[in-house]
Formats: C-alpha cells, structure tokens, sequence
C-alpha cells in the first residue's frame, strides 16, 4: 500500500520512449524549466539504489524538472546524449547539457543540482 501512495506523488516522470522524452524536453523548454536526467538501468544495483534519492531531490527542487531515462527501454536518448555508464545524471536548460555525473555519488548530485537551482533563480530573478 505505502508503495502506492508513494508512486503516486513522485514528482520523477518516466520516460519510457523517445517520443515522450521529446514531449517533456520541449515542453520544459517552452516553460523555462530547467531539467535534471537521470539515465538508469535496472541490471545496475548502484542506478537503482539511486532511485529513492533521485525522488527526494525532486520534491526539493519543485521548480526543475526530473526525468528518469532506462537506458535499455530508450537506447536512442541515451547514445544521442552519449551516456556510457550507469547512473549518469545529466542537467540540462534550454534543451542543452549544462553539467553531468557519472556514477552513484549522492552528496556530489545534491550539491550540483543545488547549485544548478541557485543559478537559474539568479538568471529569472
């Protein structure tokens, strides 16, 4: 039960084709929004271990835009913005990479995407 109520206030969306991540990207940067990746697979133990983090970070940054990209369900996104090794989060604005990390490093992620929110406030403010 508690894993239904948790699914259903993830603030993580899915990308599960290559048609919805176009939809996401676009829509994202229409509005602005800035976006942060997270390119996993679910064979890698630390991508997955990664997950229940991935969803804090976007309930603390309700402004970006958080993305989960399974690299073997995508494979097109994944190669056309070379991912080569799980976990990979990429932070992207205005449909360009603005910053990426490789591999299962927490405080790392939190302190970028920290960083990557600070910055975009600073720019529309």
């Amino acid at each position: 039960m508690e894993t239904q109520e948790q699914q259903a206030k993830s603030r993580v969306v899915k990308v599960d084709s290559v048609e919805s991540w176009d939809f996401y990207v676009t829509q994202a940067n229409n509005q602005g929004c800035p976006i942060v990746v997270h390119f996993t697979a679910s064979w890698c133990i630390p991508s997955v271990a990664m997950n229940p983090f991935f969803e804090e970070l976007a309930s603390a940054y309700p402004d970006v835009l958080f993305l989960a990209v399974d690299v073997d369900e995508v494979k097109e996104v994944a190669s056309k913005l070379e991912v080569k090794a799980m976990p990979t989060f990429v932070l992207m604005k205005d449909g360009a990479q603005i910053d990426r990390l490789v591999g299962a490093n927490p405080e790392e992620i939190r302190k970028r995407i920290g960083g990557f929110a600070q910055s975009i406030r600073v720019a529309v403010a």
